[in-house]
């Protein structure tokens, strides 16, 4: 079961990703949550800034960065990337489990955000860019999984899978499902 941090952001859309491949999802809301039986969890895009606050509030920071240090597999998305980076550039660290440093913004404002192909994996996807921001710096054992005009658009960590696009904003279904891998 793969768990969905559902405090704010695109989290309904990543559930009907996993359910368009037949991967069983719940939302995490609250601390408890954390206790069920969770082979994956995801965090969306949306406002880092605003997760990270909420997180710190229901006080489940702590026990998301210890689930995710003691090896539970997590996938972050744009604002979910932000909030993995060990090292933000123009915000605060959140869980702060995955090492790399993100750009916050890198492609500007909301009137900034873009749609385009391009490769993921060896496989040309559509990627859709909303504020996003760029992964700057990836330290030993990181593996780049994507570049967009030089710069780094996804990564993968052990256990950890970055993405500063919205893969659940599109109809494909490969990142997905590279994570559902990941979880099994």
């Amino acid at each position: 079961m793969i768990g969905i941090l559902a405090l704010q952001g695109a989290f309904a859309e990543h559930s009907k990703m996993f359910r368009n491949i037949g991967k069983d999802t719940f939302e995490i809301r609250k601390k408890s949550d954390l206790d069920k039986r969770i082979d994956g969890i995801v965090i969306p895009g949306g406002e880092s800034t605003v997760i990270r606050k909420l997180l710190i509030e229901l006080g489940m920071m702590d026990s998301v960065r210890k689930i995710i240090g003691s090896g539970l597999p997590a996938f972050g998305t744009c604002a979910g990337a932000i909030l993995l980076a060990e090292n933000v550039v123009g915000g605060e660290t959140g869980i702060g489990t995955m090492p790399i440093t993100v750009l916050r913004n890198a492609y500007g404002r909301q009137l900034g955000s873009f749609y385009v192909e391009s490769e993921f994996c060896n496989e040309r996807i559509p990627m859709r860019f909303i504020r996003a921001p760029v992964i700057t710096e990836i330290n030993e054992g990181t593996e780049v999984l994507a570049e967009l005009d030089g710069k780094i658009i996804a990564a993968k960590n052990g256990n950890q899978l970055a993405t500063v696009f919205h893969p659940e904003l599109t109809d494909n279904e490969k990142v997905h499902r590279l994570f559902a891998r990941m979880c099994e």
